[in-house]
């Protein structure tokens, strides 16, 4: 089971066993020191979060966060994040046959686990266990120290 989403004019996927909810887009308090793909912090139901930029993470022109935006908070490298996504598409099962494995595809995205071949399009499916690299892993926690 996938959670699809977007982002820009891309149609995205995660493993729906890593999200725990959908939230409408909060304002964001700015986190000093983070890594640059992480926006700030957010309050979810008084757990205090860091906010995964995936527009900067794939190199996608910024944008103001708007209240159709939404946060997906799911398990990523160990911790509960905030991801920024545009809109949330909905759930989709998907066989392992419809599956392309990444590094066949775009070898050194260790962050996309693979790509869905559905009906009416691709779908890059992301690996949120891999989707920070051991530096930003390392510069969120001690950011994350100082709040």
């Amino acid at each position: 089971m996938l959670l699809v989403f977007t982002l820009a004019d891309w149609r995205c996927a995660m493993k729906l066993s890593t999200v725990e909810r959908v939230y409408r887009a909060v304002a964001i308090t700015p986190l000093p020191d983070a890594p640059d793909i992480v926006l700030g912090i957010v309050n979810v139901r008084g757990v205090v979060l860091p906010v995964v930029d995936l527009r900067r993470r794939f190199r996608l022109p910024e944008k103001n966060l708007m209240p159709d935006d939404r946060l997906i908070v799911a398990h990523s490298s160990g911790r509960l994040v905030a991801l920024v996504v545009d809109a949330v598409i909905g759930v989709i099962e998907c066989l392992d046959t419809d599956i392309t494995l990444a590094n066949a595809i775009v070898p050194g995205m260790d962050y996309v686990e693979g790509v869905a071949r559905l009906k009416d399009g691709m779908i890059l499916i992301h690996d949120l266990s891999r989707f920070l690299s051991l530096e930003e892993k390392a510069a969120l926690e001690q950011a994350l120290g100082n709040v």
